[in-house]
């Protein structure tokens, strides 16, 4: 990885200074990563449709994969201070279509920073490739 935890932390908290989150007011930032040294940031948006509402840590795939990158190594996701925020389950699926064995940081309540493994967060996650076997 050529980019510390600390330093890929302090990416995603520029990240969520940019949240729109005014209705859980629970903004999050991530930063992802890529194989190739580049960062791509994301942040929640939320909508009065919550059902429309994007992670942060899906707008960072997006927008990554949109500049054509697609193989990542790593993601630190933050929530407001003293509030962990690990990817939801719907965010581990997406982030595991892409890179599987990716090292995913977020704070515990004591500003720590935690690592896992995705296949740790994820064991057995849904994969196309394993229907068609």
């Amino acid at each position: 990885m050529s980019m510390t935890p600390k330093a890929l932390m302090a990416e995603a908290v520029k990240a969520r200074k940019r949240a729109y989150a005014p209705y859980s007011r629970f903004a999050v930032g991530a930063a992802l990563l890529a194989k190739d040294g580049s960062v791509h940031l994301g942040c929640n948006v939320e909508n009065a449709s919550y059902g429309l509402t994007i992670c942060a840590e899906r707008n960072a795939v997006w927008k990554a994969v949109s500049e054509g990158v697609t193989e990542f190594t790593a993601i630190a996701v933050t929530a407001r201070d003293g509030r962990g925020a690990p990817p939801c389950g719907s965010c581990r699926q997406v982030l595991h279509e892409f890179a599987p064995n990716m090292s995913v940081y977020w704070r515990d309540a004591r500003g720590r920073i935690l690592k896992r493994k995705l296949t740790e967060l994820l064991p057995n996650a849904f994969n196309l490739a394993d229907l068609r076997k």
